[in-house]
This record gives C-alpha cells, structure tokens and sequence, in this order.
C-alpha cells in the first residue's frame, strides 16, 4: 500500500516539474547559442577594428592616408552589412525560441486540460455506479412489499 502511494507521489512530482524542467531546457538551450553567436560577432568586430588600427599605424605618407580612407570607407561597408546580418540572424533565433516556448506552452496546457478531465471522469463515472445502485435497491425493496 505504502509503495504504491509513494509510486503516485513520485509519478505526481514528476508531472508537476517535468513542465518547468523542458522550459529551463529550452531558456538554457537559447542562452547558450544567443551567447555562442554574440562571442563570434564580437571576435569578427574585434578583428575589423585591429585590422584597420594596424593598417593606420602603417601609413606613412598621403598616398597611404588617402588610400586608408578608401579602405576605411569599404570596412563600413562592410561593417554595416555585418551588422545587418547579425540583427537578422539574432531576430531569427529569437522567432525559433517563441516558436519553441508557444508549442512548449501549447504542450504543458494540454497535459494540463487532460489531467483535469481526468479526475472528472473518474468522479462522474463514480457517482453514476453509486447513483445507479441505489435504485436497484430501491426497486427490489419495492418489489418484496
């Protein structure tokens, strides 16, 4: 008696956090690549900048200057395009979390609804036998008067 109780407990706990376990599965899973992708984009910015430090400690006269501010206007270029894809990219992460969290939460919500009937059904089905034996008793009684 004692081990089946603990069973449902057990089985009961597991219910209730398996919800909160999926759902810091997937906020740590998003943490992970937002971070892993911001790391990149900051290592590739991190080397434009170093490049175009070193190419300025390289000039030497106006020709190298005026070559490096055609190079400087090309790597803003570049830069802004960078960036541009690095914001679409992120946005698109962030659409596949939402998407994740809204069947996650669809999930929980209907493992939740069905958990409820559950009990409901049972009940009904309950009341229905006790409510029925009852009036067979009854009618034996009034048939033996």
């Amino acid at each position: 008696m004692q081990d089946k109780m603990f069973d449902e407990f057990n089985q009961q706990t597991r219910r209730f956090f398996e919800p909160m376990r999926k759902l810091n599965s997937l906020m740590l899973g998003n943490m992970e690549k937002m971070t892993e992708y911001q790391l990149e984009a900051m290592k590739r910015y991190s080397q434009m900048g170093t490049e175009r430090m070193r190419s300025a400690s390289e000039i030497r006269d106006a020709e190298d200057l005026q070559a490096f501010g055609a190079q400087q206007a090309e790597m803003m270029n570049q830069l802004s395009r960078q960036m541009m894809e690095d914001a679409q990219a992120l946005g698109e992460m962030s659409q596949q979390f939402r998407a994740e969290l809204e069947q996650l939460f669809g999930e929980v919500s209907q493992e939740l609804s069905d958990q409820a009937k559950q009990p409901e059904a049972a009940s009904k089905a309950t009341a229905s036998s006790k409510s029925e034996a009852p009036a067979k008793a009854s009618s034996q009684a009034s048939r033996k008067s």
